[in-house]
């Protein structure tokens, strides 16, 4: 497997710290940089690196003011926030490279909806990363002859099923062992794309359509309609208009790959948001990811 981003990923989304933090970020070893994984900045505390095991502080003369909060969107925007603004309502925005900010402070609302931000508390600028090859191990348990079957994958938080799902995704438009596919994809936190000016930031392949920052079964519908997918993605389904949405794509025959938040099966199958998907067979392959020590263990099943 190869990764993408990692140390490199740090650098980059250190760059858009302040002067005096961007100094104390880039003290951090490169081993560390390269796992990696958000930097946070929190008003009145000190600046921290999220790494798989946790956060950490870095040491520094004095703790995040609101005015370096200002200024990392200052420079993330290129002094522009405000184009940013549709995006900063629902919490976060991407920026080139694929790197996502997320944004807390006091909401300005109107007309019952959050308008704008403003009094900054905290911000978490999550560093993009891909692993080429991560879906290696599953993907060709995955075909049933020149059709690719519909799968679920699943983990706990944290467990590597977006990253998987990329990879995949990416096997399927490239036709990586098996003929090309069209793949819809419904991006509705960017992390699977991180589409950037209409561009994904991440490589999700040649034959892939992203759908980007709209409600995952709106953004599965309209693809479904309009771009004639052969397989739709769509990471963490969580809502019943998702699954509905799904539904609907299975029996149009289009394969789906999704993601879910579960241990297991049978963790699955106590949430009855998941009932209609597993009594209808909308998905014939079954993905658990597992950690064993600091390795990722992939286990594949007939559902």
């Amino acid at each position: 497997m190869t990764e993408r981003k990692g140390g490199e990923g740090y650098l980059q989304a250190a760059a858009l710290l302040p002067p005096h933090l961007r100094r104390q970020a880039q003290q951090v070893d490169k081993a560390s940089q390269a796992r990696a994984e958000e930097l946070r900045l929190r008003a009145g505390r000190p600046m921290a690196v999220v790494y798989p095991e946790g956060e950490q502080f870095v040491s520094g003369e004095a703790p995040v003011c609101p005015r370096d909060l200002e200024l990392v969107l200052e420079i993330a925007t290129q002094a522009s926030a405000h184009t940013a603004l549709e995006r900063m309502r629902s919490g976060f925005f991407t920026i080139r490279g694929g790197h996502r900010v997320g944004i807390c402070g006091s909401a300005v609302m109107k007309d019952g909806e959050v308008y704008n931000l403003r009094q900054l508390s905290s911000l978490a600028i999550r560093i993009a990363r891909q692993v080429l090859g991560a879906a290696a191990p599953v993907v060709d348990r995955l075909w049933a002859g020149r059709r690719f079957q519909s799968t679920l994958i699943l983990s706990p938080p944290g467990g590597g099923k977006t990253t998987l799902l990329r990879d995949l995704i990416r096997r399927l438009a490239d036709g990586e062992g098996h003929p090309p596919l069209r793949v819809g994809v419904a991006d509705e936190r960017g992390e699977l794309a991180a589409m950037w000016n209409g561009e994904p930031q991440l490589d999700v392949g040649r034959q892939t359509d992203v759908m980007d920052g709209c409600p995952k079964g709106t953004g599965l519908l309209m693809l479904l309609r309009g771009m004639n997918p052969q397989v739709l993605a769509a990471d963490e389904i969580t809502a019943p208009e998702d699954c509905a949405a799904l539904l609907m794509a299975a029996n149009c025959g289009v394969s789906l790959v999704c993601t879910a938040h579960a241990a297991n099966l049978d963790d699955l199958q106590t949430r009855p948001l998941y009932k209609p998907l597993l009594e209808n067979r909308c998905f014939q392959k079954l993905v658990v990811l597992a950690r064993q020590g600091d390795q990722r263990v992939c286990q594949v099943s007939e559902l």
